[in-house]
């Protein structure tokens, strides 16, 4: 417990990580408001919720439901995996890839057939990649600000008291509480860069799994996946502790803005299709 005795509090760590709060908070919402207010008579609020049920069922329970087996519980599949990078990356990425991509599918092929339009399939990346912030960052920046507050009164025992930390959960809980009081305005700028690419990443993808749905192009669902799979790559690496994080955001820049590419020319030819149809 003296390694918490130590800990210095950023001067920037509390109104770094409020900004960042509001940030998180501004930028789904400004995506959702500036959107459906372009796109009014095209749009309708069921996609954006059928994007954030999408990544929750998805994402955060049917793939999670994955990592348990194979991942935090203790058996041969889990320690091969942990135990080799090449495992763990490809584990990570394929599994974030197809449940992903193939929960965007289902719900765009099988339950959302009602007013399908092109600027619908942006609103549902919309609510794919906003949830994933309220739902994911946003409560770890959350704990992290309440975190650095508790640690700058300057108690150390009534800190450790109020977040449940004992001599045994220490060695665990030490590293979080390190990046919380560490946090600053370059991090700051980080994580709100990193959840920009994603909403874009998020839009793109599900504009290219729309293409595939309405237009019945089979090959679009096993290139986003790709896609989804290559993006990851680098973030898994990281999380292994070889790709340094400047690294890491400019493989996701790279990734995001191709992907973009790709799904802007999708979305344009749908408007020619749909043009051609009306002539």
């Amino acid at each position: 417990m003296k390694a918490f005795e130590n800990i210095v509090i950023g001067r920037s760590s509390i109104p770094a990580l409020m900004i960042t709060i509001i940030l998180m908070i501004a930028i789904p919402a400004v995506f959702c408001i500036c959107w459906c207010g372009k796109h009014k008579e095209q749009t309708r609020i069921s996609w954006l919720i059928a994007g954030a049920v999408g990544f929750i069922v998805s994402a955060r329970v049917l793939e999670l439901g994955v990592h348990y087996f194979c991942i935090l519980a203790d058996n041969p599949v889990s320690r091969f995996i942990t135990g080799n990078t090449a495992a763990y990356v490809l584990y990570g990425t394929l599994m974030a890839g197809v449940f992903e991509e193939c929960g965007r599918h289902v719900i765009l092929k099988y339950i959302m057939r009602k007013n399908r339009t092109r600027e619908n399939a942006v609103l549902y990346g919309i609510g794919h990649g906003g949830i994933e912030i309220l739902a994911v960052l946003l409560p770890s920046m959350i704990s992290y600000l309440a975190i650095t507050v508790l640690f700058s009164r300057g108690d150390v025992e009534n800190a450790l008291s109020a977040l449940k930390i004992t001599e045994e959960t220490a060695a665990a809980a030490f590293p979080s509480v390190q990046a919380a009081v560490s946090f600053d305005y370059a991090m700051m700028a980080m994580n709100v860069m990193e959840r920009l690419f994603a909403m874009f990443l998020h839009i793109g993808l599900t504009v290219i799994v729309y293409y595939g749905v309405v237009s019945a192009k089979r090959g679009c669902l096993p290139m986003a996946i790709l896609l989804h799979m290559l993006t990851d790559t680098f973030p898994a690496l990281y999380q292994r502790g070889i790709m340094p994080l400047w690294a890491v955001e400019c493989w996701a820049a790279f990734w995001t803005f191709l992907i973009v590419c790709v799904a802007g020319k999708l979305y344009r030819k749908m408007e020619m299709s749909a043009s051609s149809d009306s002539l």
